[in-house]
């Protein structure tokens, strides 16, 4: 028998890895692993519900999974159904590729109100992630706060700030729909610690705040920079085109829609204030930034009136028992995407939340790349080990076919135009496979 891997993740980091090494190592046989039913992680649970196009690149994931070297075991979660110690002693490797799943706090006082969300939790409850199916955050609100200046920041305010007729023809969760649909939120404060060359946002992200049905985008024209700076233009986050995007903005009146995104530079949160455990209004500080390019706090404080609060600051991952954690940079420890001779790491677990999907994949050429120093160990029993381990233990395992009977169960229930109607528990999908 050929080298065998588990590997724990379906996101774009795990699957990357699959393809490198059935592309590298011809004889191998991978298993890749998900805790959810549904494969492709952030493509699904991530990808803004409107960036449809973002989400082919699971088409080439699926000839992956397809592959005869390459299995889907979904609904298996590590640790609770099987260990890495486990994985470890049935296979030659194991790669993680779990992501970054867990929310960066602001660390100041008040984020615990009612009210105030951090980015995983609130993209993963209007995409349908059966973990948030129950958060059912309040839209019933005249104003909200955004905080953060990358792409998820702006996804936020953008899908926010769309119609009912909009958001429907996406694949966003109905009932976030339907909330976004009735919302009363009139206007929508995007906030950033530094200035507008600075923003991690790229400019196809900004470009689309100029083509929205109900809303219009302000910008402060005293925040930009003058016509003597000399700008960057390479690269996805050109900050020519982000600036001359919010200059365009910058002339808006803010009356010529019904809702306003105010796009606003230089303030960092102090607190969140609160009446009765929810809030009420977010503090925030005018900002500079010194000669080494650093946030500097002014003293100078105001207050935005507001009930909904979500923070775009960033993620981490989790760690997991007996693996090496960086508790600073909150994401494994690893050389490389080594941990360890037959442990290895790809993806947002390795590097933290940056970069796009594509970046994921010179981590999986490198996961190959370890992989094929290793020698077949012939008393490990690899994928027929772990069928009998979950069968013994009861799993339910999702196969890449019956995903499939899913996704087409989705299909079938869209409407409005709408890719699929997402199911968004765990249940209902274990339901639909009888």
């Amino acid at each position: 028998m050929g080298l065998t891997v588990a590997i724990v993740g379906s996101g774009p980091g795990g699957f990357y890895s699959a393809a490198a090494l059935i592309k590298d190592i011809p004889d191998c046989k991978v298993d890749v692993i998900d805790r959810l039913p549904t494969p492709f992680g952030l493509i699904r649970a991530g990808v803004a519900p409107d960036h449809q196009s973002s989400k082919k690149i699971a088409k080439i994931f699926e000839r992956t999974a397809q592959s005869p070297q390459v299995r889907f075991l979904g609904n298996v979660e590590v640790p609770r159904d099987v260990s890495i110690a486990e994985l470890r002693g049935l296979y030659d490797a194991v790669v993680l590729a779990t992501g970054a799943p867990r929310d960066r706090r602001m660390g100041i006082p008040g984020e615990d109100l009612a009210g105030v969300y951090g980015s995983s939790e609130f993209v993963g409850w209007y995409n349908a992630h059966p973990d948030f199916r129950e958060l059912s955050p309040d839209l019933g609100t005249g104003t909200a706060v955004v905080i953060g200046a990358g792409n998820v920041a702006l996804d936020v305010a953008r899908l926010l700030a769309k119609t009912g007729v909009e958001v429907r023809a996406t694949d966003m969760a109905h009932y976030a729909a339907d909330a976004i649909d009735v919302s009363p939120v009139k206007d929508i404060y995007v906030f950033a610690r530094r200035g507008p060359l600075q923003a991690a946002f790229t400019h196809k992200e900004v470009k689309e705040f100029g083509e929205l049905e109900n809303a219009v985008t302000l910008v402060d024209p005293a925040v930009l920079p003058g016509a003597d700076v000399a700008l960057e233009d390479k690269g996805r986050g050109s900050q020519e085109k982000n600036v001359g995007y919010l200059r365009d903005y910058a002339l808006n009146k803010g009356d010529e829609k019904p809702v306003r995104i105010h796009l606003r530079f230089y303030a960092m949160p102090v607190e969140v204030l609160g009446a009765d455990g929810k809030v009420s209004a977010i503090r925030m500080e005018h900002t500079r930034l010194d000669d080494g390019g650093r946030v500097v706090p002014t003293g100078e404080t105001f207050e935005v009136p507001c009930n909904i609060v979500v923070a775009c600051i960033g993620t981490q991952s989790t760690p997991l028992d007996n693996v090496a954690y960086d508790e600073r940079n909150q994401r494994f420890q690893n050389q490389d995407g080594k941990i360890e001779d037959g442990l290895y790491v790809a993806g947002w677990a390795k590097r933290g939340p940056s970069g796009t999907i594509a970046t994921n994949f010179p981590d999986g050429s490198q996961v190959a790349e370890y992989a094929k120093a290793l020698t077949p160990d012939a008393f490990k029993q690899g994928p027929a080990g772990l069928d009998q381990l979950l069968s013994d233990r009861k799993v339910r395992v999702v196969t890449f076919e019956d995903w499939k009977r899913i996704e087409a169960a989705e299909e079938a229930g869209a409407s409005h135009g709408a890719p699929r109607r997402k199911f968004t528990t765990i249940p209902e999908m274990i339901r639909t496979l009888g």
